[in-house]
């Protein structure tokens, strides 16, 4: 998707987006506290670090993600209203509207050449492996689909990716 045409949705969308993402500010300190965001170092543009926002849905803890997400939280992450923040880095530049999640760090390490080629475009808020099944599929799926959208990636595509994410989001 050309960056002008994105960076228009985006702004366009800035009424309903923003308003939202003050409210969610002030429930998830009500409700959890601080930090109310979530930072993380993630894999950007060619492998170039970049800290990932997110709204924070778990507290501190040694138990397991299940038991460390919070309510609010686990409605966030139902809703994908937790990716919220992410809007900011899409105005940035540091990530697209679509194109492969940003993975851990760790992982760069451990990806074969073309697997690395996930990199040659900006991660995204939403993807070809989102709407392939998001977190029910593994760590190669995702990479499977990563490339796939990286070598087919077009205008069209990147329509019919939004669209789906909508369709996926109106269904939780």
């Amino acid at each position: 998707m050309p960056r002008a045409l994105e960076l228009l949705i985006v702004l366009l969308a800035a009424p309903l987006w923003l308003p939202t993402l003050v409210i969610l500010a002030v429930l998830v300190r009500c409700f959890d506290g601080k930090p109310v965001f979530f930072r993380q170092v993630r894999p950007g543009l060619h492998g170039e670090p970049f800290t990932l926002v997110k709204f924070r849905t778990m507290r501190e803890g040694t138990e397991s993600d299940a038991e460390r997400t919070t309510k609010l939280g686990a409605f966030l992450r139902a809703s994908s209203l937790d990716e919220l923040p992410e809007l900011l880095h899409v105005l940035s530049g540091k990530m697209a509207l679509v194109g492969p999640r940003p993975l851990l760090m760790e992982y760069l390490a451990e990806y074969t050449e073309a697997e690395h080629h996930r990199h040659d475009v900006r991660p995204g808020i939403t993807g070809w492996a989102q709407v392939h099944g998001r977190n029910a599929i593994t760590r190669a799926e995702k990479v499977k689909y990563d490339l796939e959208y990286v070598a087919k990636r077009s205008f069209l595509l990147d329509c019919r990716i939004l669209l789906m994410t909508l369709f996926h989001l109106k269904g939780n």
